[in-house]
């Protein structure tokens, strides 16, 4: 316990002198992800966390560590706007996936399933990733609630007010958080509940029984439901009110959504579902946030008309079902230019979340403006989740900043330092571990797991 409790004071004294020092990151192209644009040649200066200095005329201070950048370029830290990182580790063996319920829907708070200690983070770290957006899915094969059995009296947290029948639909997938990945970093979320996923199109049909109507339907009762749950939360807890839909859990989580305080996150994928979102949201007076969105560029002014943003992959471009028959690769600049937010994310699952910058530098090759494309993986997901103190290059903003040797939207291009909040985080992960592990046996031939 001794040996623990030094080795804790240890870490913690170490984590607050990297948090103090001053970093100066000079003779850089600054990508600063706002409207000022690129610095062709300039400077930007850390300390405690923040940053404290950034442009072309800045010099480091006195005492400074100096890293000169040699021509690289600098950006914010990408922020993916949609993963399972920290939540998933292996997607086909169940034990290892907190990204999902079968029991709550939109009570599901991932949040409590974040590892920290995830093998898959320093792997996001070393890709340029400081944040990311932890969303849930819904369960494999759809499923309904699971009501306790018997339970009608109002005070069973998994059974609706007055009954609630067994094998309900399920069209939430639960509450998202964003997180951070300071290397050991106890406490990773920086803020839980920021959204509550609902699946349509396709997935939402499948789970309301094979129509999106029926898909629309339950979503609208489950919000009118949450309203009146929120009036009349006394005769609820006595078992006096209507049969809802939901669990006392789930219509909790709903009530934020319904006072426009938390977005939905609605996954769609067709134009016309599409519309169906955009006027659900109208009907409803909630706030949104649209993810998939492969035919968006068909009703690209209707979404911009909404104020809607939107989280693409811009590099689908065939149609892997029916509802993305209009997939297209020039989606992202077609949705930029009719003034949608746009920001762009890689596969979600934690091997893939280099490809959100790669996807970037497709979309430039398909008219999106460059600076447009470096805002799409920083500044934009920094907007859309509420992250203001992310997401550019400006005084006073978190020091979340990333080296790169090169073009970051460049596939031979790779980080040479990562800053989280002014610490420069390892550039070590488990496969480098293995490998150097490994690499050189020894005098007996073998390696050291083996003597």
């Amino acid at each position: 316990m001794k040996r623990l409790l030094l080795a804790s004071i240890a870490a913690l004294a170490l984590a607050g002198t990297a948090s103090a020092e001053t970093v100066a990151i000079i003779n850089a192209r600054l990508e600063t992800a706002t409207p000022a644009g690129a610095v062709p040649s300039g400077a930007i200066v850390l300390r405690d966390g923040k940053i404290i200095a950034v442009g072309a005329g800045v010099a480091a201070p006195a005492g400074a560590r100096v890293i000169d950048a040699k021509g690289g370029v600098v950006t914010p830290g990408m922020i993916a706007p949609s993963s399972n990182l920290s939540v998933s580790e292996v997607e086909l063996e169940s034990s290892t996936r907190d990204d999902n319920s079968g029991r709550l829907s939109a009570g599901f708070d991932i949040s409590y399933g974040v590892n920290p200690d995830s093998a898959m983070i320093p792997l996001a770290r070393q890709t340029g990733i400081t944040r990311v957006v932890v969303t849930p899915v819904l369960a494999r094969g759809g499923g309904g609630h699971v009501h306790d059995g018997g339970a009608g009296d109002g005070h069973d947290d998994f059974a609706g007010g007055g009954g609630g029948g067994e094998g309900d639909p399920k069209m939430f997938a639960g509450q998202a958080a964003v997180v951070g990945l300071g290397a050991g970093d106890r406490d990773p979320v920086i803020k839980a509940r920021v959204a509550v996923a609902l699946d349509l199109g396709q997935a939402g049909a499948r789970s309301a029984g094979g129509s999106r109507g029926a898909a629309i339907v339950l979503v609208k009762a489950a919000l009118e439901d949450a309203r009146a749950f929120a009036r009349n939360r006394a005769a609820y807890e006595r078992g006096g009110t209507r049969e809802f839909g939901l669990s006392r859990i789930d219509l909790e989580a709903l009530i934020p959504v319904v006072e426009g305080r938390t977005p939905l996150l609605i996954r769609v994928h067709r134009a016309s579902d599409i519309r169906q979102a955009l006027k659900l949201a109208r009907d409803e007076k909630v706030r949104i946030i649209l993810e998939g969105v492969e035919e968006g560029w068909m009703v690209a002014d209707e979404i911009a008309a909404a104020g809607v943003p939107v989280l693409i992959d811009s590099q689908a471009s065939l149609p892997s079902q029916f509802e993305t028959l209009g997939a297209r690769l020039d989606n992202a600049a077609r949705l930029q230019r009719a003034g949608v937010q746009v920001a762009i994310m890689g596969s979600r699952d934690f091997n893939n979340l280099r490809q959100a910058r790669i996807n970037a530098g497709l979309a430039v090759a398909y008219g999106l403006p460059r600076e447009a494309a470096i805002a799409s993986i920083t500044s934009t997901p920094a907007r859309i989740w509420g992250q203001t103190s992310a997401g550019t290059l400006e005084v006073g903003k978190d020091a979340d900043v990333v080296l790169w040797n090169g073009d970051p939207l460049e596939t031979s291009s790779w980080p040479l330092a990562v800053f989280i909040e002014g610490v420069e985080q390892p550039q070590t992960s488990r496969a480098f571990e293995l490998r150097d592990r490994y690499a050189t046996p020894s005098t007996s031939g073998y390696p050291p797991a083996y003597q």
